[in-house]
């Protein structure tokens, strides 16, 4: 069972993650300041650090730099903060992902089980292909005839999900249940807005719109 430290000061964050992890099969702690969540690395066996960019004391800067003056471990920092100069700031000190506040606990889940492929046994990168779509599931790029796009998470958590499945008609409800689980609570019209940015960034109208239903992408999956 891989174990993962959460370092981060609100308990209710603190409350859902440790659940979520549980649930998801590892082994979660979490402790809610800099200070202690150093004193508990360095306790060691750690596999993964969940770290709160926003903490009291020391902050979580400096958290990283005091690990990484110690341990190689994956870090995926969690902020409210997001700005280029703060992702920057963050991938100077060698954390391996950046997940900004509000965050999907799916999409999360599926992050630290792509840093945990990536430090596990060194395995090429799992790719996931549709026609001249590239998508890599383990640094969460994806690449058009060879160029990378840059998307949103939700943008490619739905690229994803409709090229993991293609010719499957997938329902807004469906797709936001899938993506979000029970943390999302708005109007699932929000879906045809990705959808739409997804069409312009991609430059082809891959994804199809089932009147009444949903989308999907054809099961055809030849150029």
């Amino acid at each position: 069972m891989k174990k993962i430290l959460i370092i981060e000061d609100e308990t209710d964050i603190q409350e859902l993650l440790c659940v979520y992890l549980q649930d998801a099969g590892y082994e979660a702690v979490a402790e809610g300041d800099g200070a202690s969540g150093l004193e508990r690395f360095r306790q060691g066996g750690w596999d993964l650090v969940l770290l709160d960019l926003m903490l009291p004391g020391i902050d979580g800067y400096s958290v990283c730099e005091l690990i990484r003056k110690q341990s190689d471990v994956p870090i995926i920092m969690l902020t409210a903060l997001d700005g280029e100069a703060n992702h920057i700031k963050g991938y100077d000190l060698r954390i391996d992902d950046y997940v900004t506040k509000p965050f999907s606990m799916s999409i999360l889940l599926r992050k630290i089980a792509a840093v945990l492929r990536r430090y596990g046994d060194g395995a090429q990168s799992n790719l996931l292909s549709y026609k001249e779509i590239s998508i890599d599931l383990d640094s969460y790029e994806v690449f058009l005839n060879g160029s990378r796009i840059e998307l949103t998470n939700l943008e490619y958590e739905i690229l994803r999900e409709l090229i993991e499945h293609p010719g499957k008609v997938h329902t807004r409800t469906k797709l936001l249940d899938n993506l979000w689980g029970n943390d999302y609570f708005g109007d699932e019209r929000i879906v045809d807005s990705h959808i739409k940015n997804l069409r312009k960034k991609l430059e082809r109208d891959y994804i199809e719109t089932v009147r009444g239903v949903g989308y999907r992408v054809a099961k055809d999956a030849h150029p």
